[in-house]
């Protein structure tokens, strides 16, 4: 069977390392994932990945640390406040010390994720932060998942230790939430002005997206310099409006994780590839980052995600370890990972 020259000539220049631009994302979006031109284009993102990053896997721990019925009204969260079961809560400070310290126990967690609902108690935020910064490694980096902020609260952020943000124009922000894709640019432009490193990801993937849309929504990423591009698809939730439009498939999200690798190799700020949630064919199709969880998640119906929906730290060191990473990224320096690593 041939492989369709475009491809094959996207894919060349990729191993010589020019990006595809936005009309080549979405001609490769719009291949079907059965086809042997998207089986190709994974391999190519995988061995391009593994070549650009050093065969190095990234660790990511994320704690949610609030639930509450939310104005942003996401028709994909399980916190929408029209259609959540979950009432306000929000973890004890100790408790998310605890958590914290068990996420770095082995100095292996590249990044400590604090999500919060989109309106959040902004200064009680900085003192958790403040407070965890003081108790847990100094190479392992912490990053803000929380609503929009202006840029005079990115630079509060960064000084009391905050080093990335995560934040996304999600695909049909404004239509599919009630918030505002103004505001959520405003967003990354501070995140972008502060100097703090700018976490992104193609999100939160249905069958109902275009070629076009993904190609859009990823290039947001890439034109704003992002630290880490990734893919995530939508998950069912029984209780989120969209649950109807079901989701796609682990094989059609590596197949979006593989263009996002491509497209990120114009960008010299990109240190990583992330595929949520973790699962093995995004490993192999470009993506060398993974979250572990715990806390409120905004895929699950369960109060602490920990032991349902989320990850735990032993589970995504042996996924990336059966995906053939051979060291773990931590700061500047790298740790081996073997089968008795990963066993541990």
């Amino acid at each position: 069977m041939n492989i369709q020259q475009e491809v094959m000539r996207i894919a060349f220049r990729a191993f010589e390392g020019t990006a595809p631009d936005k009309t080549e994302y979405a001609f490769l979006l719009g291949l079907a994932e059965d086809s042997v031109e998207a089986g190709f284009l994974k391999v190519a993102a995988d061995h391009i990945s593994r070549e650009r990053f050093g065969n190095q896997g990234i660790l990511l721990g994320q704690i949610g640390v609030e639930t509450a019925p939310c104005p942003g009204q996401c028709k994909f969260c399980a916190f929408g406040k029209d259609h959540t079961q979950f009432a306000p809560s929000r973890m004890p400070d100790e408790e998310i010390l605890r958590r914290a310290k068990e996420f770095t126990a082995k100095g292996d967690l590249f990044a400590l994720f604090l999500m919060t609902m989109h309106e959040f108690d902004f200064e009680w935020f900085l003192a958790v932060v403040s407070k965890i910064r003081k108790s847990i490694p100094a190479r392992t980096r912490i990053v803000a998942n929380i609503g929009d902020f202006s840029k005079a609260q990115a630079g509060e952020l960064k000084a009391a230790g905050v080093s990335g943000a995560y934040h996304v124009l999600r695909l049909r922000e404004g239509s599919d939430s009630a918030l505002d894709p103004t505001a959520r640019m405003g967003t990354i432009d501070a995140i972008r002005a502060a100097g703090l490193d700018f976490y992104y990801c193609c999100e939160p993937v249905g069958p109902e997206h275009t070629a076009q849309e993904l190609a859009d929504q990823i290039f947001v990423g890439i034109e704003h310099g992002c630290f880490q591009h990734a893919a995530m698809r939508r998950v069912y939730v029984p209780t989120s409006p969209l649950a109807a439009r079901g989701q796609v498939t682990e094989r059609r999200l590596a197949q979006i994780v593989a263009v996002v690798t491509l497209a990120a190799l114009g960008v010299k700020e990109t240190q990583s590839i992330a595929v949520h949630e973790p699962n093995l064919l995004g490993l192999a199709a470009g993506a060398n980052t993974v979250y572990a969880e715990t806390g409120a998640n905004p895929r699950d119906t369960e109060n602490d995600t920990t032991g349902h929906r989320g990850y735990d730290m032993p589970a995504c060191r042996k996924m990336l370890y059966e995906a053939g990473f051979d060291s773990l990224l931590i700061g500047k320096d790298s740790l081996p990972l073997n089968h008795m690593y990963a066993a541990k």
